[in-house]
């Protein structure tokens, strides 16, 4: 595979910044499209994102930056999309470039609102991105740990291993530790159950359950995501591996996980409009939360998935947290 290929981060969020950052120890030049004319301009006079990460510093001379999507879609050949799950389909639309010959990665958590597809799915339907070009990066590593240059680790998912290989290199360096999987479908559908799964130890906690329950918790969890990718992708793999429950544990246990501060705040008594409004980020599992309840009420054959219908009641149909986590406990063993 080239190893002169150019790559553009589309989004600027968090992950977005955090995975600038890391492309820039390895390589010369980063695409970074952003919608944000603001954002743009200031990172040109202040050498940072204004709204996240504002301590990780660029050098300007490593960046292309730009509002338009077309541009950076024609100037890569690895694009790597960041943009959250519920604004990145408005955003694909706009793409007039052949996506067909690039290599297209998802960073995003979640499923798109308007097809119920990952975004994998979705390019390939959509856009005739082939499956051996497209790849997913999976945790466990947080936006914030990169900008403090602790030690993560990631796994980045393709069906052609030289590719996950070659996009592995690019993010590697002294703090971040990279291995590849062939398991695109189970890792992108990992990295959008743990989100829910982050959002009910939120509830929990906002509830006063404590550590014990917390552990009870998490293993159903672990258990529970094995059923379900199971059920949409049957494939021979170790949900032990940092992909899955590795990812579900940093996003369920972590003070930087928005997701489990949004369940946390709904435990405490805030509405969803009402959290949704406080935070400055987007939680992705609010919404993976009814897509994932879709998917498997849509199976021929229902998974047990008691978690995820306990978050998607309490979110959707408004029942009350106490009451549904009094009878989820009796569901978790």
């Amino acid at each position: 595979m080239d190893s002169n290929l150019k790559y553009a981060v589309f989004g600027s969020g968090s992950w977005a910044t955090a995975i600038v950052k890391m492309l820039c120890e390895n390589l010369n030049e980063v695409g970074w499209y952003m919608r944000s004319t603001y954002t743009k301009e200031h990172l040109i006079k202040e050498q940072h994102n204004p709204s996240y990460l504002s301590s990780v510093e660029f050098h300007l001379e490593q960046l292309k930056l730009s509002n338009d999507i077309n541009e950076m879609a024609k100037y890569a050949d690895v694009l790597i999309f960041v943009i959250p799950s519920a604004f990145i389909h408005a955003e694909i639309e706009k793409i007039t470039v052949n996506l067909k010959n690039k290599i297209a990665v998802s960073a995003i958590k979640g499923i798109l609102p308007e097809s119920g597809l990952m975004l994998g799915e979705h390019l390939q339907e959509h856009n005739a991105v082939p499956f051996e070009n497209i790849a997913v990066i999976a945790g466990p590593c947080h936006a914030e740990e990169v900008a403090l240059e602790r030690l993560s680790y990631l796994t980045i998912s393709c069906a052609d291993a030289k590719k996950a290989q070659a996009i592995a290199n690019m993010l590697s360096s002294d703090y971040i530790k990279t291995k590849i999987s062939d398991d695109i479908i189970g890792t992108e559908y990992a990295v959008m159950l743990k989100n829910i799964y982050a959002i009910a130890a939120g509830i929990a906690h906002g509830l006063g359950y404590g550590d014990n329950f917390q552990s009870v918790l998490m293993s159903n969890a672990i258990r529970e995501m094995k059923r379900f990718i199971k059920k949409v992708h049957k494939m021979k793999r170790n949900i032990n591996n940092s992909a899955y429950l590795g990812d579900l544990l940093v996003t369920g246990y972590s003070v930087f996980s928005r997701n489990r501060m949004f369940g946390n705040m709904i435990g405490k008594g805030y509405t969803v409009k009402s959290a949704q409004m406080e935070m400055n980020m987007v939680a992705e599992g609010y919404y993976a939360a009814k897509n994932a309840n879709l998917i498997n009420q849509n199976n021929k054959k229902k998974t047990r998935v008691p978690i995820i219908e306990a978050v998607y009641s309490i979110l959707y149909e408004g029942k009350d947290p106490k009451e549904v986590f009094k009878k989820l406990t009796d569901k978790l063993d």
